[in-house]
């Protein structure tokens, strides 16, 4: 037991070296399956399903533990519907305009455009908020974040993982620029939007685009 104050034991559980590799192997394939998509079934999926996935993205590791996010869940129908115009407003400006057009060939293979019906066909929107700085104490003074983007970061690739693990599908939206997200939703200007989440069920017969991932050795070096 560690006797300095605020300290508890460690919840740790080691698995055997079999073990470890079965539950190794067994995770990747998992994971491996997970796919984006943007054709989503209108089906309800219980809000506890959604709630649990976002204490999973909460346990995330955070620098200095101030865990800088929010998370906006989005059910009502008026409100996905402003969002997604106000989203295509800004598609349609990068589509036309902003994007240089080698990014625009990236995209090409993904079937990409400025139309999102997703955002209003799809039973949730989390919109993943990143707070710049805190506030403590009775004049609420402000608490710097530390590694506040990498904190979100971290806790966003959580919860798309727990998603996935649930059984259900998502697809990462992030038009540019995002604020209107704030007034919308009402969020303070201590946020930043970081990233906008569509979760359900794909819809019956949902194709996605034939392509993979890099290998180990292109991703990962041993020394």
């Amino acid at each position: 037991m560690n006797e300095q104050s605020g300290f508890i034991p460690l919840n740790f559980t080691r698995y055997t070296e079999p073990d470890m590799l079965e539950r190794s192997r067994a995770w990747y394939d998992e994971v491996r399956r997970r796919r984006s998509v943007r054709a989503f079934s209108p089906e309800a999926v219980p809000l506890q399903i959604i709630e649990n996935c976002l204490r999973s993205a909460g346990t995330s590791v955070s620098g200095a533990n101030l865990q800088p996010w929010h998370f906006v869940v989005v059910s009502k129908p008026e409100i996905k519907t402003q969002i997604r115009l106000a989203a295509e407003a800004e598609e349609r400006a990068f589509y036309a305009v902003k994007a240089p057009e080698e990014w625009l060939a990236a995209l090409a293979p993904l079937g990409t455009d400025a139309d999102k019906p997703f955002l209003e066909t799809a039973p949730y929107l989390i919109a993943i908020f990143q707070q710049r700085y805190g506030e403590s104490g009775e004049g609420g003074e402000r608490v710097k974040h530390y590694y506040a983007t990498e904190s979100v970061g971290i806790a966003t690739g959580m919860l798309i993982t727990a998603l996935h693990h649930v059984g259900l599908a998502c697809l990462t939206h992030t038009p540019s620029p995002m604020g209107f997200l704030n007034k919308i939703l009402e969020r303070p200007k201590s946020e930043r939007p970081f990233l906008l989440l569509v979760v359900g069920y794909p819809s019956p017969g949902t194709e996605v685009p034939d392509i993979g991932k890099k290998a180990l050795t292109e991703i990962a070096t041993f020394l």
